[in-house]
């Protein structure tokens, strides 16, 4: 019954996903700007689809109807020095079509009718980006002298809020269990059931192989990180959910906190190692810069590896989608003829994203075990850490 279940839930949600993404390019074909409609070979624009799916917006956009977005504003939260704070709902923006409180939601239409687009800084970077808030003048233009300070809760904050609040329901909840004997007296019961294989696969294939008799210090840390990433991960499957762990910040952030705690977990044989590498003298100086480059290619590692795959299967499934709507735009057709391989193509992406889901977060955490069991090994005996070789770098 419940491999049914789960079959019908996620048959339901690509199906959910196939409406909503579709719905756009609708209205994008259809209802689009009157830029798009002078030009026919702009109708239907992939890169910029596949992209405001992937990046963050100060709303949960689901799909439109008549042309109009059936979304989920989030809050706007502002400080400038010179008109003070500033909070409303992003719906008082209308999806940047208007102007609130002296801001606006830079939009890609208010772009192109104010031949916006080629304005650049001293560094060659636009000067104006679309989905980025200003401050406004008297005539509507945006007036850069205005320092805005944007403390919003966007798509990807409120999703990282709810993943946390996720957690902590879980865990605490499995936690009471715990403590009322259910998993230790007699059988655990319920989602208790789903979540202690994962927390022991995680104990005995994660921390005890690469930390030792130390296991149980970083056990919490390997199971925050292991439970955070994967919610995330999977969240970001439903369809209107933001891609958080597809975002370079989230990865970058996480990675951090890795390096941050591999360095505070070495000895003096992890500095010695990398300050005088046990190698013949003439070769020190080559291999300590590469000693302590490798330092930072570790947690850079893990930030890459994590954002690569997680935005890579979205940009896949919505790109097989995109091909749908380009070849009926040459041929209805051919659209129609193509639609079922492309769709079975997407599905089969789909199901391989949540296998991804669950490995991502699995080599994450094994990985940030791994880097903080070489910082604390003890010289060659490995004591600390039984049954190892030398370490390997990765």
């Amino acid at each position: 019954m419940s491999v049914k279940r789960l079959k019908f839930i996620l048959v339901a949600g690509f199906s959910l996903f196939l409406f909503t993404f579709s719905n756009s390019l609708f209205a994008q074909d259809s209802g689009g700007t009157a830029a798009d409609k002078s030009d026919e070979g702009e109708k239907i624009q992939p890169a910029k689809i596949i992209l405001e799916h992937v990046s963050d917006a100060h709303e949960f956009h689901f799909f439109n109807i008549n042309h109009k977005p059936v979304s989920i504003p989030l809050p706007v939260i502002l400080y400038s020095p010179q008109r003070g704070f500033s909070a409303f709902s992003s719906s008082a923006f209308h999806h940047g079509e208007e102007v609130y409180d002296g801001y606006m939601l830079m939009s890609e239409e208010f772009l192109k009718h104010h031949n916006l687009e080629e304005a650049k800084d001293t560094s060659g970077s636009p000067l104006y980006k679309e989905g980025k808030i200003y401050a406004v003048d008297a005539n509507g233009m945006p007036d850069l002298s205005v320092k805005v300070y944007d403390f919003s809760l966007t798509r990807n904050a409120t999703q990282m809020l709810i993943s946390v609040l996720l957690l902590i329901l879980i865990m605490t909840s499995i936690a009471k269990k715990y403590a009322k004997g259910h998993g230790v007296t007699k059988a655990p019961s319920g989602f208790q059931n789903a979540v202690e294989p994962v927390i022991t696969f995680v104990r005995d294939e994660v921390a005890k192989p690469n930390l030792g008799n130390k296991y149980e210090k970083y056990m919490p840390l390997l199971l925050t990180i292991f439970f955070f990433i994967l919610i995330n991960n999977l969240i970001g499957l439903i369809p209107g959910t933001a891609n958080v762990t597809g975002n370079i910040a989230f990865t970058a952030v996480l990675g951090i906190i890795s390096f941050i705690v591999i360095l505070f977990s070495s000895n003096k044989h992890y500095w010695a190692h990398i300050f005088n590498p046990p190698v013949p003298v003439g070769v020190k100086p080559i291999m300590i810069p590469v000693e302590i480059l490798g330092m930072f290619t570790k947690p850079f590692a893990l930030i890459i590896r994590l954002f690569a795959n997680m935005i890579s299967g979205h940009i896949i499934i919505l790109s097989f989608i995109c091909l749908i709507f380009i070849f009926g735009a040459m041929n209805v057709a051919l659209g129609w003829g193509t639609s079922p391989f492309f769709i079975l193509l997407a599905v089969f992406i789909y199901m391989i994203e949540l296998l991804v889901a669950f490995i991502q977060a699995f080599i994450f955490a094994n990985l940030t075990a791994v880097f903080i069991g070489q910082a604390f090994e003890g010289g060659h005996d490995h004591n600390n850490v039984p049954g190892h070789e030398d370490p390997i770098v990765i």
